[in-house]
């Protein structure tokens, strides 16, 4: 179901579902190109059947990301895919350590008119990894979120799964 004026696949920007490629580069490279769109009824990103493996990627405006029921977002173990941000305004320190935190999953601030939805896909955190490191005191940064929204206003999360979070699976911020 598509109630954008513009729709586009993640394959069309390079995006392979076998839970192996680093998908980062389709992810950003496609709401970055959706994004022109947001004037003209706004534009949806549809994620098909696969296991589409990927670091860290922003959100724009009027954008859709809709996951197909067999779609998995898995979220990368490699540190590194993790861009480290300021810590939020509110702490003043990070939550786990006392420098900054690695950004989220799916981020996203000053945005409005944002949906993530699809027939229960779902986004995995794989957050084992950040929970050992957690435990055994082994973080420079504070965890990150599997979906984390700043500053933004009409916000629309519905039918899908988020599981095996690093940290919190929502974590909507001054909006």
């Amino acid at each position: 179901m598509n109630c954008r004026g513009h729709s586009a696949s993640i394959t069309e920007f390079g995006g392979v579902g076998d839970g192996k490629t680093l998908n980062t580069r389709a992810f950003q490279e496609a709401v970055n190109k959706l994004s022109q769109y947001g004037s003209d009824g706004g534009a949806q990103l549809f994620v098909p059947a696969g296991q589409w493996l990927t670091g860290s990627f922003n959100l724009t405006s009027h954008f859709t990301l809709y996951l197909h029921k067999d779609a998995t977002i898995l979220a990368s173990q490699d540190i590194n895919t993790w861009p480290v941000i300021d810590p939020l305004p509110s702490y003043g320190h990070g939550r786990d350590a006392a420098g900054g935190r690695y950004i989220s999953l799916i981020f996203g601030t000053n945005l409005t008119d944002v949906i993530i939805t699809g027939d229960n896909g779902t986004i995995d955190g794989q957050g084992l990894l950040w929970w050992q490191k957690f435990h055994g005191k082994k973080l420079k940064y504070t965890r990150p979120y599997l979906f984390e929204i700043m500053y933004s206003d009409t916000i629309q999360v519905s039918n899908v799964t988020f599981l095996n979070s690093p940290s919190w699976n929502v974590h909507p911020v001054y909006s």
